[in-house]
């Protein structure tokens, strides 16, 4: 609430010093690109928990037909089990690409 009461005065003063109109067209692009990104993160912060679980279960589903195709006799590495296993995998992938 504090920045839009700062937007305020600023758009006064730059009213005042008759800008180009250029420089108008920069700032509403700005302003429009600005309020187009917070939009995204709103919507980003709200979907996100359904995101995630939609994920959860289809990496769920994708285990079960590991296991039915591997049939549960299949060997673990060094004893741990095939979750453990799958998600260390899957964080080794996704470190490089931060």
């Amino acid at each position: 609430m504090e920045t839009v009461q700062e937007l305020i005065p600023l758009a006064k003063e730059l009213m005042a010093q008759k800008p180009s109109a250029k420089l108008v067209r920069m700032y509403v692009l700005g302003g429009v690109l600005a309020l187009f990104g917070a939009v995204l993160g709103l919507m980003e912060a709200v979907c996100g928990p359904f995101a995630a679980a939609g994920r959860r279960r289809e990496r769920e589903a994708t285990l079960a037909e590991l296991r039915a195709a591997r049939g549960e006799s299949a060997p673990r590495e060094q004893g741990k089990p095939l979750e453990a296993v799958q998600g260390s995998r899957a964080l080794s992938n996704r470190l490089h690409a931060s």
